[in-house]
């Protein structure tokens, strides 16, 4: 019997026990930044005295690794299957956790962090991939939902236990851990999750065929608004994530206390997930987007005007810290109806439409928000001028957005 017959005729898993393992596969990227907001002054004191910002390219060179590679991840894997093209990233990613550990310099973690990102994009485009072998329209944007609740536990976690693994064993310690969650997710998936692509669903890597493949899904009206919506809300968030850091310290005095914070921000954004998984399939994925995007654009109007006023006074860090539990609430509401928006017409070339679409939106959205990041002088006004912008912009594109087949 050959691999791909047994494959076939293995059990698919349940759908908690699926859902967890592609929340495990989302939440590579969240683990692999959101660990590294704790370890960035220390890398900055032993590796860049002299310029200690330029640790901050710690973040962006994971992203734009992760930017490059989505873009070939997804035909790669409409050609080989998902399985494949998932294990071969977290050797990439594997090999880069090791690089950085043992690098001397910044630039050799820089380089081996954009390695990282290469490999982590597998595990990301391609998990959404076999949820679309499985799952279409509302369905899919249901397991995306909470697929997002499991992805969102990492950013929660993340900085307290970077901030841990700090304490104990130094911020080199951090890329072990990378490694092993690496390992352990891997193991999970090769050995219990099925083969979503079968061999005559494949399509082989020919330039013309990529070519038609490109050009079909960029022509489909719901994926160009998808990407385009998309790439304004992850610029609200990475410029959010950009500066925050430098808000508790620098603004409110409570750098020490981040990670807690940080962790607090993420478990009551949490809920957002589910309970979008719960509505979409009553309520469909437009309206809940719109309605999401909509209620931050007032929210972050009123916010500038806290910061331009000084409002609240003394409780004015309370308030921005409520407000940025909604930034991350938002999420809930809206990148998983998004992709499953963008990809329901293009099920037969999931692995192709979902690297088209992250690349975009991902590369495009940290673009924004490196920009957004550089406006701030000590005080949120400037984030929460350009966060309302975005939502603003996300919410008219979303007006064009046609209707979801039920």
């Amino acid at each position: 019997m050959t691999a791909e017959a047994n494959v076939a005729t293995r059990p698919a898993l349940s759908k908690p026990e699926f859902i967890a393992l592609m929340g495990m596969m989302f939440a590579t990227i969240a683990f692999s930044v959101d660990a590294m907001l704790p370890a960035l002054p220390e890398i900055a004191e032993e590796l860049t005295p002299e310029a200690p910002t330029l640790a901050q390219f710690i973040l962006t060179s994971f992203i734009i690794g992760m930017g490059i590679g989505t873009l070939f991840v997804g035909p790669i894997s409409d050609a080989f299957g998902r399985k494949p093209v998932i294990l071969v990233g977290a050797g990439l990613y594997v090999i880069g956790a090791a690089m950085a550990w043992a690098a001397p310099t910044l630039e050799l973690v820089l380089a081996a962090r954009v390695l990282q990102g290469l490999g982590a994009s597998g595990p990301r485009v391609v998990a959404l991939a076999m949820i679309r072998d499985l799952y279409s329209g509302r369905q899919m944007a249901s397991i995306v939902s909470f697929v997002m609740m499991i992805f969102t536990i990492f950013p929660a976690v993340a900085p307290l236990l970077g901030a841990a693994i700090i304490a104990g064993f130094g911020w080199r310690a951090i890329f072990i851990a990378f490694l092993v969650f690496a390992v352990i997710s891997q193991s999970w998936m090769m050995i219990r999750q099925p083969e979503t692509l079968p061999p005559e669903n494949r399509r082989r890597i020919r330039a013309a065929e990529l070519a038609e493949g490109l050009r079909e899904a960029l022509g489909h009206r719901q994926m160009q608004l998808s990407i385009l919506t998309q790439t304004l809300i992850f610029g609200a968030l990475f410029g959010t994530i950009s500066s925050i850091q430098q808000v508790f310290d620098f603004t409110y005095g409570r750098a020490e206390g981040f990670p807690v914070y940080f962790f607090i921000i993420a478990i009551v954004a949490m809920p957002a997930a589910p309970l979008n998984g719960r509505f979409v399939l009553r309520l469909g994925m437009r309206p809940l987007i719109r309605v999401a995007v909509g209620l931050q654009v007032f929210v972050s109007i009123f916010m500038t005007l806290v910061f331009a006023t000084g409002l609240f006074g003394a409780a004015e860090f309370w308030v921005y810290f409520t407000w940025t539990i909604t930034l991350f609430a938002m999420l809930g509401f809206t990148i998983g109806n998004l992709n499953a928006l963008a990809l329901e017409p293009l099920g037969h070339i999931a692995g192709l439409a979902s690297s088209v679409m992250g690349a975009l939106a991902t590369v495009g959205g940290a673009v924004l928000g490196g920009i957004i990041g550089q406006f701030f002088k000590g005080t949120p006004l400037p984030l929460a001028v350009s966060v309302a912008v975005l939502c603003a912009l996300a919410w008219l594109v979303m007006r064009k957005m046609p209707r979801e087949a039920v």
